[in-house]
């Protein structure tokens, strides 16, 4: 691996892959920013996960959000696809079983319950922004393969991890109680 701190960036611009370099304001790289977010934050929930299977399974949707940000950050005419809708699958099978465990939601519920449930609502609003700076960007020159759906399908699982997290520990969700503040 190269070195870290190697002063290119200091003009404002970062590399693809291939060497190719682009502003640091680029969409692309906002979508990959928001991307490293969702998985930073992924990364915490693991940390504060107790339960060995959702360990594992956070882990292998970091390994996603990798090969999903090699996707995004690979120029045009050299794209690797790396995302398919084998993985699209894996996560609307994920989401069946947990919708199938859980009691029915009656009612908005507000983010919150053991701090791995609450870590995971983190990382799903963060999952939404990455899809919605993947849209922006995939309007601008199309990104290819399932990143938009994937990042769409990453944060309905991560509700739905957030809610058997909180289960599992006994803890209700909080229902949204639809008041306003005086």
């Amino acid at each position: 691996m190269a070195k870290i701190s190697t002063g290119t960036g200091d003009d404002g611009t970062t590399g693809l892959v291939g060497g190719a370099r682009v502003a640091k304001s680029a969409q692309r790289v906002e979508v990959i920013g928001a991307v490293d977010e969702t998985n930073d934050a992924l990364g915490l929930a693991a940390a504060l996960a107790t339960r060995g299977e959702l360990k594992a399974l956070l882990r292998t949707l970091q390994e996603d959000l990798f090969a999903l940000g090699a996707d995004v950050m690979a120029p045009e005419g050299t794209r690797t696809i790396r995302i398919t809708p084998t993985h699209v699958t894996r996560l609307v099978r994920e989401e069946d079983r947990l919708e199938a465990a859980l009691p029915p939601l009656q009612h908005f519920i507000l983010p919150g319950g053991t701090p791995c449930a609450a870590a995971l609502q983190l990382a799903r609003s963060m999952a939404r922004r990455a899809e919605r700076e993947a849209w922006r960007a995939h309007a601008a020159a199309p990104l290819g393969g399932d990143v938009m759906v994937y990042l769409n399908r990453l944060s309905d699982l991560l509700f739905l991890l957030a809610r058997e997290e909180n289960v599992k520990a006994g803890v209700e969700d909080q229902q949204w109680m639809g008041r306003h503040a005086p």
